[in-house]
């Protein structure tokens, strides 16, 4: 059987290479089929996904035969192979009964099929690179194209194929159980760390920290101070004195200069408001000196976009990953962003965005802390100590059940507005701990310099001074 043409490359790309394939293992790996089809049609369907994977059409057609047979009569043979293909007139298509006969006496042995599987699966990937990439190339000559739209797409795309790249396996118990059981020993001699400290050590008993692949949530009412515990967190988290991380800020309520003015206030302990009333003293000076060359050195990296949406945040997420190493994902706040097609209903809109949230932790496998936003139902509370429950989260149930952790800030807000020179008791609430369990956290807030801090002093090592 000569070999079939495979997909094209787009007009003037590289149209004199063929793609990267290799037709002999996928004959390898159709023999093996042919041989052995009860073990071996079900390793191929658990590797390739796809009929795709083969290069030549031919091999595609025999492959997605073979698997149907298995599926429908198990009785994936060569003559039952030879007879379905030779009623749907396709017989002659694939070769004919020789080049299938062929196949069946190709190889000797099928121990080596999974080794075959993952360089058909390797080739796979290369030419659906290829293609993403001329597809790619062809869209930038199009010059009606909405660039933004289009660099997410190209984004989106490329990401697609690494994804795709790694097969989901089916893994014994005992394999897990070792590992884990490793894994426990190594967090139980301080090897590894559970998650990324918040610099809140009472917060990180409850919760282990800001753990790879979850959705953290801080949610509060307006003016209770999400986004300055937000940042007490990204500083604790960016300016560690042994083990400093990457972090990004998507901010859609503040600009970058006022967060950067915030960060560098709190850091040297003074108060922002005394550069607009001209009570500063010259030791304050002093003090911002001293950590602004402190804070230039940290890897913070702030995009203030409004109005940010789902495809937005994983475009620039993924790059801040790729290119700073960024190890932790701040977003402030979830009720400000945008789903990535127009819904009608809020909630719905609501739930498609915490639902992208919950997917780039995962797809990234890093922590994503989410600031939101309370409805006034605790408001309506006669109690000024009411405190917040998950249904007060505004717009969406949702929240709730994307998020691994769930935590609330509450405070009498009233208190600081005659205060501003004083601490204000405040509590962080742990509602909902998917791996954990829930409690309260006594904190004390300095509206002065935006700050919060623990309640009584511990063996906080990375907590704030």
């Amino acid at each position: 059987m000569a070999d079939s043409d495979s997909a094209k490359l787009p007009a003037g790309v590289l149209p004199d290479r063929a793609q990267p394939h290799a037709l002999e293992i996928e004959r390898a790996v159709l023999g093996a089929m042919l041989r052995e089809p009860g073990v071996c049609i079900d390793l191929a369907i658990s590797q390739f996904g796809h009929q795709e994977v083969f290069y030549a059409p031919a091999h595609r057609l025999i492959y997605s035969t073979l698997v149907e047979l298995h599926n429908t009569t198990r009785n994936a043979d060569l003559v039952s192979l030879a007879q379905l293909l030779r009623e749907r007139g396709k017989l002659d298509a694939v070769g004919g009964e020789i080049y299938l006969a062929e196949l069946d006496g190709s190889i000797s042995t099928t121990v080596n099929i999974e080794a075959w599987c993952r360089i058909l699966v390797k080739y796979a990937t290369l030419r659906r690179m290829i293609d993403v990439c001329a597809s790619s190339l062809m869209k930038c000559y199009d010059r009606d194209i909405d660039i933004g739209k289009l660099v997410d797409e190209i984004e989106s795309d490329i990401y697609s194929v690494r994804h795709d790249e790694a097969t989901h396996s089916v893994y014994g118990i005992q394999e897990l159980i070792a590992k884990e059981v490793e894994s426990l020993i190594d967090i139980m001699n301080n090897k590894v760390e559970v998650g990324i400290p918040t610099g809140f050590a009472a917060i990180d008993e409850y919760t282990g920290g800001l753990k790879k692949g979850e959705m953290f949530v801080l949610a509060a009412r307006p003016s209770i101070g999400k986004t300055t515990l937000g940042l007490n967190v990204i500083r604790n988290v960016a300016l560690h004195p042994t083990h400093p991380r990457a972090v990004a800020f998507f901010s859609l309520e503040m600009t970058e200069q006022q967060i950067a003015r915030r960060l560098l206030c709190t850091e040297a302990q003074v108060a922002e408001s005394s550069f607009w009333n001209h009570s500063f003293l010259d030791s304050d000076l002093d003090k911002l000196g001293r950590v602004a060359e402190k804070i230039e050195n940290a890897q913070i990296w702030i995009d203030p976009t409004g109005g940010l949406s789902i495809a937005e945040l994983r475009a620039k997420a993924r790059r801040l990953v790729s290119q700073h190493n960024v190890e932790l994902i701040v977003i402030d706040y979830l009720q400000l962003m945008s789903a990535d097609e127009r819904i009608e209903n809020r909630q719905q809109e609501v739930a498609k965005i915490s639902g992208g949230i919950k997917k780039l932790a995962k797809d990234l496998n890093i922590p994503v802390l989410v600031l939101a936003q309370l409805n006034r139902e605790i408001d309506k509370n006669s109690s000024p100590n009411a405190r917040p429950k998950l249904a007060h989260l505004r717009e969406s149930g949702a929240i709730e059940q994307d998020a691994d952790i769930v935590t609330f800030l509450h405070r009498n807000r009233d208190e600081a507005k005659n205060n501003a020179a004083t601490s204000v008791e405040a509590e962080w609430i742990v509602e909902k701990n998917r791996n954990g369990r829930t409690g309260v956290v006594k904190l004390l807030f300095y509206p002065a310099r935006m700050e919060f801090v623990p309640a009584a002093p511990g063996s906080d090592q990375f907590g704030p001074r």
